[in-house]
């Protein structure tokens, strides 16, 4: 395996990927983000490679448990306070705009200001603040005069940085404790310095321009002040660049900070980055403006999340809890993605190959052939608090993994990147054979053997997703209905590849493993009272009976029979699954149901997206139809119109608007290329380039999207530009309006 890796990608994840350091109580990391009565939902999130910040709408940083504010870089929070006041008072926040993934717009102005005996009326003083995140954080302020008089006071910014792990921010517990020094001051520069329980140093140096008036210390606290003094249309610019320094592969080492690229620099640098991405993907759009914003954020969404990890990059799975590589996040992502972009996938495939586990280590739930859940670069993995070094306990991502290699060549025909990958390819294929397959029934189970890793393995991560009908926490090894069809479709997409390298006896073996798991999935899975498959078999072979969005990940895979198809379709859209906004993760007949919880009953975008394909797939375009309206709805409502990671299940008769989940990753991968799968879905799009082949099947646009063109979609060497039109009397139609290279484009009515 070793030796089929990119060399810059196996020098580069030598530094990251290492043995459990420390003998450490293990820590509870199970999938749910903690809900505290401060967390907020409305931050604003920008990233940049591997760092980010969330702020609040008026660009502050305040300190409150698990909001996830904070400027981020390494898995460290670097900056965990920004307040910015005028006068000694907080400025009145007129608007926040994100103008890009990376860079946000804040208007504010005073509130009512004394200037000696004088008063400075409010609204006299435009605030404008520029917050834009490269590899450090650039933060401008400018304040501009509209007040008939001349105006003094002073702006007053307060800094803190409490380095605390993402984990230690998202509320898993308080670390021992490593050494935070006293903040200190050189020139125009503060420093605030953190020595990790490992010895390991990380700092964040602030630059500041102009010179302040006045630096004062608070115990951890900076403020720091400038003096305003500005006649009638006068205005003063001040900017701080904070920049970490710390030694990791997510967090470059920094030796100083001399010669960092400004922030008009840096603007220019990410811009044209951005456009050059925009320019590799596919264009979509349509007659209505508002779709066409919610594709506008979904691509920016993308480009913000993509990360550098050793020589290529795959998109991190959200923003603020999950910035770090993730197996089945990234997986899904690209492979919703790939009508759009398929450099996505092979990044994705490239990363998680150099990263596959090679030995069974039981701390981090890892088995050779394994591909990873998540990779953290913390205090908390560095020290063995946490098993994420990489952490391994994920039962999908290796299928998933398998599922998108085929799907990518399926698209691109790029036998060289397969070629590079087949010893990840074979190793993840015995690993479902020899350790998926724990019992040797023929389906692949988990069970955490970690006690610090995750209790449940699948998608549906958090601590009490996996219930029988009657509530019960079902009890493991877990074979999970969905997984089943991962690894159906997984060996049948995989087995193409094969067959391109000459080894037609393998492909041919992995058909026929497919189709017998698919005749012992139907008979062991299907409830027949319920007409629906269950969400799993338990450690004692028993189905656990509860009615779930998780079978509607089989149809996206095919392993349905034809004759449950229906039933199952029906039972999806009926109402105590479909909201109105999408479908339930959990039935709300279910006594475990909670429409405000994290999997048992909360709606979630990627989620449903699969659904729609699945249901494409089988013919149930109206059932498409009517999820891609919904999350539409839930897009258009938004702010920015972005899907954000999930919502609360209640249904659309209750609210003119969705209920909010607190803590929901925006963006959040799988949730952004959401859009891409299901403008997929609607026009029945197909590639298949080993036969140069690209298949438009029973197109159905709703009525609400009269036009959608989609130009330069890449289909193996070729690329080709096509039409959509919806009728009057509800058909569409479509027209290929420019072709490069031979493929033959087919259409199925």
């Amino acid at each position: 395996m070793a030796s089929q890796r990119e060399p810059e990608l196996e020098r580069d994840l030598a530094l990251v990927v290492s043995d459990r350091p420390l003998e450490q109580p293990p820590r509870d990391t199970e999938g749910a983000p903690s809900v505290p009565a401060q967390a907020r939902a409305d931050l604003l999130a920008l990233k940049s490679g591997a760092s980010f910040v969330c702020t609040r709408q008026d660009g502050s940083i305040r300190p409150e448990p698990a909001s996830g504010e904070g400027f981020y870089a390494g898995d460290t929070r670097h900056l965990s306070e920004l307040r910015l006041t005028i006068g000694g008072r907080e400025p009145v926040l007129l608007s926040s705009v994100m103008e890009s993934g990376h860079q946000a717009v804040i208007n504010a102005t005073n509130p009512a200001l004394m200037d000696g005996l004088a008063c400075v009326p409010q609204d006299t003083l435009n605030l404008r603040q520029t917050v834009l995140v490269a590899d450090c954080l650039h933060y401008g302020l400018s304040v501009r005069s509209f007040h008939p008089q001349p105006v003094a006071t002073v702006v007053e910014l307060s800094l803190g940085a409490d380095f605390a792990d993402v984990f230690e921010v998202r509320g898993v517990g308080r670390r021992p404790g490593g050494r935070v020094a006293p903040p200190s001051r050189d020139g125009d520069r503060v420093s605030f310095t953190y020595i990790a329980l490992d010895g390991q140093r990380r700092e964040t140096v602030v630059e500041l321009r102009p010179t302040p008036l006045q630096v004062r210390f608070d115990d951890d606290r900076v403020l720091i002040s400038w003096e305003v003094a500005l006649d009638a249309g006068e205005a003063m610019d001040l900017e701080l660049t904070a920049r970490p320094v710390a030694g990791s592969l997510i967090a470059p080492a920094v030796a100083s900070t001399s010669g960092a690229a400004s922030a008009h620099d840096s603007a220019h640098r990410l811009s044209a980055s951005h456009e050059e991405w925009v320019g590799a993907c596919a264009r979509v759009s349509s007659d209505n403006e508002l779709f066409d914003r919610l594709i506008e954020a979904s691509v920016r969404d993308l480009h913000a999340l993509m990360m550098p990890v050793g020589g290529a990059e795959l998109p991190a799975a959200g923003i603020p809890w999950y910035v770090a590589p993730f197996g089945r996040d990234s997986l899904l992502c690209a492979a919703e993605a790939l009508i759009v972009n398929p450099d996505i996938a092979r990044g994705t495939l490239l990363v998680l190959a150099g990263l596959q586990a090679h030995a069974d280590d039981a701390w981090r739930d890892a088995e050779p052939g394994k591909i990873l859940h998540e990779l953290r670069t913390g205090e908390l993995a560095r020290t063995g608090q946490i098993p994420h070094t990489p952490y391994y306990g994920t039962v999908d991502a290796t299928p998933l993994f398998l599922m998108l290699a085929g799907a990518y060549y399926r698209w691109t025909l790029d036998l060289e990147t397969m070629t590079a990958l087949r010893p990840a390819l074979d190793a993840a294929l015995r690993w479902i054979d020899d350790w998926g397959d724990r019992d040797g029934d023929g389906f692949v189970e988990y069970e955490r053997r970690s006690p610090a890793g995750l209790r449940n393995q699948g998608w549906k991560d958090s601590d009490d997703a996996i219930v029988h009908a009657d509530g019960s926490l079902a009890q493991g090894p877990i074979a999970l209905v969905e997984v089943q069809g991962y690894v159906y479709e997984a060996k049948l997409c995989v087995a193409d590849v094969y067959s391109a390298f000459g080894d037609n006896e393998r492909a041919a073996a992995l058909r026929t493993q497919a189709a017998n798991l698919r005749t012992a999935f139907n008979d062991a899975f299907w409830m027949a009272d319920e007409g629906f498959f269950a969400l799993a078999l338990d450690g004692d072979k028993q189905q656990v009976r509860s009615v779930t969005s998780n079978p509607a990940h089989c149809l996206y895979c095919g392993i349905v029979d034809e004759d449950k198809a229906r039933l199952v379709a029906e039972r999806l859209m009926a109402p105590d699954m479909f909201s109105g906004w999408g479908i339930r993760t959990l039935s709300s007949l279910s006594p475990a149901y909670n429409p405000m919880s994290y999997h048992n009953g909360s709606v979630w975008p990627h989620d449903n997206a699969i659904a729609a394909a699945g249901l494409k797939r089988y013919g149930f375009d109206a059932a498409t139809s009517r999820i891609a309206a919904g999350l539409f709805d839930v897009a258009a409502g938004a702010r920015d119109f972005r899907l954000p990671e999930l919502f609360c299940g209640f249904h659309r008769n209750e609210s003119r608007a969705i209920v909010s989940y607190p803590v929901a990753c925006i963006p959040q991968a799988w949730a952004a290329a959401a859009p891409f799968m299901l403008v997929q879905a609607l026009l029945g799009i197909s590639a298949y380039a080993p036969e140069n082949r690209l298949t438009v099947d029973r197109p159905r646009l709703p009525d609400w999207l009269g036009s959608v063109e989609l130009r330069g979609l890449r289909v193996g060497r070729s690329e080709v530009s096509l039409a959509f039109h919806y009728s009057a009397a509800g058909a569409t139609g479509f027209s290929l309006l420019e072709q490069h290279g031979d493929v033959r484009v087919t259409m199925s009515a």
